[in-house]
């Protein structure tokens, strides 16, 4: 008896096996035609003269940062012998007649506050790197955005003016927000 109730057991799971395979038909390939225009069409977007003014002031600013690559860290410097972050920055700013604070937490007072997302080139990223200062003590200038990657060029303590990613572990810990003045 044990022995029929096997074969039929496996007699079932063969045949339920087989009808699961359906047999399957394609019909045939479907083609559509687009019609092409022949007006000749720009992909890029139309940037207006304003925003192209702003662009090239950001570049301006940024290109005078980038001179200061490799000075050494000075707690207050605003020269080529040393500087600071906030140094950094108003330095930037002042070379293309842009008044702006001294110091970091005075400039993340100003400008527009705006969503990492939004970032572009020329905006301001604020942090706070002190574990028991309450307010913003670190500044960068964005010089670069490629997707959610971040650069900016500021003054550290240890390496002088550089330019880091906001994806690092650090700065993206201490991030407190964006700014742009532009």
């Amino acid at each position: 008896m044990l022995r029929k109730m096997m074969c039929l057991l496996v007699t079932l799971c063969l045949i339920g096996c087989g009808t699961s395979k359906r047999k399957r038909t394609y019909s045939k390939t479907r083609t559509v035609t687009v019609e092409g225009s022949s007006e000749e069409t720009n992909l890029t977007p139309k940037i207006s003269k304003k925003e192209e003014k702003k662009n090239l002031k950001a570049g301006e600013i940024i290109a005078t940062a980038m001179t200061f690559s490799g000075t050494r860290y000075q707690f207050g410097g605003t020269t080529r012998k040393g500087m600071d972050c906030s140094g950094l920055v108003f330095v930037s700013l002042k070379e293309n007649e842009i008044s702006f604070p001294r110091v970091s937490y005075q400039m993340a007072e100003k400008g527009k506050r705006i969503k990492v997302a939004d970032v572009r080139k020329g905006d301001l990223l604020f942090f706070k790197t002190s574990k028991r200062g309450k307010r913003i003590n670190h500044v960068g200038l964005v010089v670069d955005v490629q997707g959610d990657d971040i650069k900016f060029i500021h003054s550290t303590t240890s390496r002088g003016v550089i330019v880091s990613s906001l994806r690092e572990g650090f700065w993206n810990y201490s991030f407190v927000k964006a700014t742009r003045i532009l």
